[in-house]
């Protein structure tokens, strides 16, 4: 997401980092491993300008002295690629063009008015899939972004019109599954959505926290 913006990042052995403000909703640091130094991380991120913030990957961190307060806490979530196989009633495909893509965001969005978080350049990472269930209409309903790394798949960006992540996740999964059937999924919810990922087959399997510098 920074780099189709144009934001630059850096990967360390602790963490990545962006050093100038992230785009909405995107942290600016991530930690990579247990234990990562606090210090370092708040001074190779822009805590300057308003809204800077932190996954703590492992949950283990105290940002409090560099300013952070807690925003909230969550689970990483598992979904073994041997799960059951889910169906959905909706239609589905992967955004291949900014006018599809556009489709999406504004669905996503649902009129909060950041549909232009995601930017055409995003399609020409090939690691990123932004998936689409459709109405027997055509129109845009339900999807999520899917990343894909060479162990699992990681969704974020869960989302339905209508009926919310109940809805969402069997599209999203019978998408998963016919792309990528031999990957496991995995990502990270918290309160009710992390009760909904686990009754669509998702197992808890670790805690994280978001930090937010105020």
């Amino acid at each position: 997401m920074s780099r189709s913006h144009g934001l630059a990042s850096e990967f360390r052995a602790q963490a990545w980092t962006a050093p100038t403000r992230t785009p909405l909703y995107y942290p600016d640091a991530v930690t990579l491993v247990p234990g990562a130094d606090s210090a370092m991380l708040a001074a190779r991120i822009d805590t300057i300008a308003p809204g800077a913030s932190v996954k703590d990957s492992f949950a283990d961190l105290d940002l409090t002295e560099a300013g952070f307060q807690v925003l909230f806490e969550a689970q990483w979530i598992h979904r073994p690629a041997s799960a059951p196989a889910t169906t959905s009633d909706l239609a589905w495909d992967v955004a291949g063009d900014p006018e599809t893509l556009r489709a999406w965001a504004l669905a996503w969005d649902d009129g909060d008015g950041n549909a232009d978080l995601f930017r055409p350049e995003l399609l020409d990472d090939p690691a990123t899939f932004v998936l689409a269930g459709h109405s027997p209409g055509g129109r845009v309903t339900a999807g999520a972004v899917a990343s894909r790394s060479s162990q699992v798949v990681g969704i974020s960006n869960v989302f339905a019109l209508d009926g919310g992540p109940d809805a969402a996740w069997p599209v999203v999964l019978d998408a998963v599954h016919r792309l990528f059937p031999t990957l496991p999924v995995v990502g990270y919810e918290h309160g009710d959505d992390l009760a909904v990922a686990v009754r669509h087959g998702f197992e808890p399997v670790g805690p994280l926290r978001i930090w937010l510098h105020v």
